[in-house]
């Protein structure tokens, strides 16, 4: 799964997307062995988050499940969840504490040193007003942390303080309607964003980014306020054992809450700087393993370079993640024990010229490792392999464009699952 997977075309490479752009000869190799679709991952014309999307991708309605972000990203950092608590997934922040302006909702990218002192620090906090309260803080990935609140009359029908747009003001929880619960959560949750702002301000951290002219991270938005989600597990609805390789936190949540194995890839870090061949061989590693019949492997870059409107980036990754995936390809090609299935595709679209997510949909493959093996070993000639498998239509790349004409057509993300099933019976040898 390629996080912010699809864009739009740019002007600047006269009218192509950065996946038309990249050289990604394995994933065009993948598409013209394969059948392919474009994929809505929830519904047409919705710019959902990660979290959605993977809900919905995995078979769960997110309009049934979804609960919010927070209880995903706190469980990825190692908080529990137990019935009762709240969660957010927040980010460290830059507050100008004069206009209560939010200047800048990423304090800082590159926080992996940082982000864990100040989690540290805020653990444990005190809220005046309600003692009986108990405040746990985990450092996620870059900007971002985990933070559950733990104590009586808590509920996640509130609204967060994240004005979700640079320049605007740090907004005050509201609650969701006039229960108590709802009225009190949120009167926790706006003093519990007081006094994380007290502690941050002087502490050492921002003292020193201050003299190095840096951004304060002097500030944490709180957002997606969730609870633990009640759901069949993964195996209860496929009868599939898997496995995920997953280390952005709100993934990794995500997989635990479906009673999906997380599997810590070393040097895997959900960034810029994670490391593509941990990813690959711990994947080859849980995949010959009797424990597991499905395999998830998540990578985060291009979605950040999406986000950082960084077209060159979100290329370099793209290729990046083909070279990966030829590395995957050519080892599971040589298991002749397993017929194994392989499917590429994204969460949702991340344009570099709006730097968001959007509603177009994303391109989707599947195929299988010998085929593809095969396929370029005989100088991509397709001919001779339609003559041993039947599932191979006439997409010859892959882009946003050509995925589209494929014999899958478009199709939402709640199909996925169905698709790789029947997919997955079919043998080739």
């Amino acid at each position: 799964m390629i996080d912010g997977l699809a864009d739009v075309s740019l002007p600047k490479y006269s009218r192509k997307t950065p996946l038309e752009i990249a050289k990604i000869p394995i994933m065009d190799a993948m598409a013209a062995t394969g059948i392919n679709g474009s994929m809505d991952p929830v519904e047409p014309g919705l710019a959902c988050g990660s979290d959605t999307a993977h809900l919905s991708i995995f078979g769960y309605d997110p309009r049934i499940y979804y609960r919010g972000r927070g209880a995903f990203e706190s469980m990825g950092a190692g908080l529990d969840m137990k019935p009762g608590d709240i969660a957010f997934k927040s980010n460290f922040a830059t507050l100008n504490t004069d206009s209560g302006i939010v200047i800048s909702r990423r304090a800082d990218r590159n926080f992996e040193e940082l982000g864990p002192i100040l989690c540290d620090y805020l653990t444990g906090i005190k809220l005046p007003s309600f003692p009986q309260y108990q405040i746990d803080v985990k450092y996620a990935t870059e900007h971002r942390c985990g933070i559950r609140v733990r104590g009586p009359n808590l509920t996640d029908s509130i609204s967060g303080t994240d004005p979700l747009t640079d320049n605007l003001p740090l907004l005050k929880s509201k609650p969701l309607n006039d229960d108590f619960n709802s009225i009190n959560t949120a009167a926790v949750v706006n003093e519990l964003s007081v006094e994380i702002q007290k502690a941050l301000e002087n502490h050492p951290v921002n003292i020193d980014r201050r003299k190095k002219l840096l951004s304060p991270a002097n500030v944490v938005l709180l957002r997606g306020c969730g609870v633990i989600v009640e759901a069949p597990t993964f195996f209860e609805k496929y009868a599939l054992r898997a496995f995920m390789i997953a280390p952005t936190c709100i993934i990794a949540g995500l997989g635990m809450s479906i009673d999906i194995k997380v599997v810590e890839a070393p040097g895997a870090t959900g960034d810029y700087h994670t490391n593509f061949h941990s990813k690959a061989t711990t994947l080859l590693e849980n995949i010959q393993k009797d424990d597991f019949d499905f395999g998830f492997l998540h990578v985060k870059a291009v979605d950040d370079a999406g986000h950082d409107k960084n077209d060159q980036l979100k290329i370099d990754f793209l290729e990046k993640i083909d070279q990966m995936l030829d590395f995957i390809i050519n080892q599971l090609s040589n298991l002749s024990k397993l017929n194994i299935s392989i499917c590429l595709t994204g969460d949702h679209s991340t344009p570099v010229m709006t730097g968001d997510h959007s509603c177009e949909p994303v391109p989707f493959t599947i195929s299988k490792p010998k085929l593809i093996s095969k396929y370029l070993l005989n100088n991509n000639n397709i001919d001779s392999l339609r003559n041993d498998f039947s599932l191979i239509d006439n997409v010859t790349s892959f882009s946003e464009i050509n995925c589209s004409k494929g014999s899958l057509g478009r199709f939402n993300g709640g199909q996925v699952m169905n698709i790789i099933q029947q997919y997955m019976n079919k043998q080739y040898c």
